[in-house]
Order: structure tokens, then sequence, then C-alpha cells
């Protein structure tokens, strides 16, 4: 993989790597395994090519360099994203996490811990072949059917 020079452009302006980057993070900013930080730049634009919004990205990785290329960088975000997004729509989507808020400390944790167990147990009990969702509402429907299911009773 080839880094440019810090400032220098990139030819690729949807990632630029940076190593000098990497040596700041690790020492300024208490990162001790900090090996490469990445910075994904996202454009949205128009049809008509008008930028509509910028982003940047960055992200810190202990993987040393010359074990890794540009494309299995941009594979492990990808993977992280995909993750991340499927997570969010779910939990967002269905629960409405989003506008749920509270001004009591380490509740908020607490409310997302459980939403995260209970999307587990979905993921558990789901059939094969059938939408998470569909299981979701068939719980809201029958909750006795999955507390049997998880072996929390036992029938008589």
């Amino acid at each position: 993989m080839k880094w440019p020079k810090k400032g220098a452009p990139s030819r690729n302006p949807q990632a630029v790597a940076q190593l000098d980057d990497a040596e700041y993070i690790c020492e300024r900013l208490n990162f001790p395994h900090c090996q490469i930080v990445i910075r994904v730049d996202r454009e949205a634009r128009s049809a008509n090519g008008e930028i509509l919004s910028h982003e940047s990205r960055y992200f810190v990785t202990s993987i040393d360099p010359a074990c890794v290329t540009a494309s299995e960088l941009q594979s492990y975000i990808r993977g992280h994203w995909q993750v991340e997004n499927c997570l969010h729509f779910v939990k967002d989507r269905w629960w409405d996490e989003d506008r749920h808020y509270t001004k009591r400390p380490g509740l908020a944790e607490v409310f997302a811990s459980l939403t995260n167990a209970a999307l587990s147990v979905l993921r558990l009990i789901h059939a094969v072949g059938q939408p998470l969702r569909a299981t979701a509402e068939a719980i809201q429907w029958s909750p006795l059917r999955a507390l049997l299911g998880l072996g929390f009773i036992r029938r008589g």
C-alpha cells in the first residue's frame, strides 16, 4: 500500500491514509498501539454533480501496515458499517431508540443494553428463512411461546 506524504493530494478522494497521523495519534492522543489511521471522505451529489454534503470519517487500527492491503482495509471498514447500519435500522426503526433520552446518569446505557439483549434473543430464536420482524411480531402476540422456547418456563 502506498501512503501519501502528509499534506499531499490523494489520487483517490474516497480514501486517504497517512502514517504521520498515526504517529501523532499514538503519541499525542494516547493510542499506544495505533499503526494506521484512515480518513474516508464521502460526498453526496445531486444528479447534476452538485455536492450536497461532505463528511470525513476516521478509522484507527493496530494492524501492521506491512500486513494489510488497501483493499483489505476497505473491506474491514465496509464490514463494520454493514453491521452498524443493520443494527441501527432495527433499533431505530422498530424500537424508536433515537427518540428516547433520559437525564438520569447511566439509564441510557441500561436501556441500550436491554435493547441489545432483546435483539440477541430475537436472533437466537427466529426461524431460518423467517424475517426477524416476523419473529418479533409473533412474540408480541404470544410471549408465552418465546418464554417456552428460551426455557424460562416449562409445560405442565
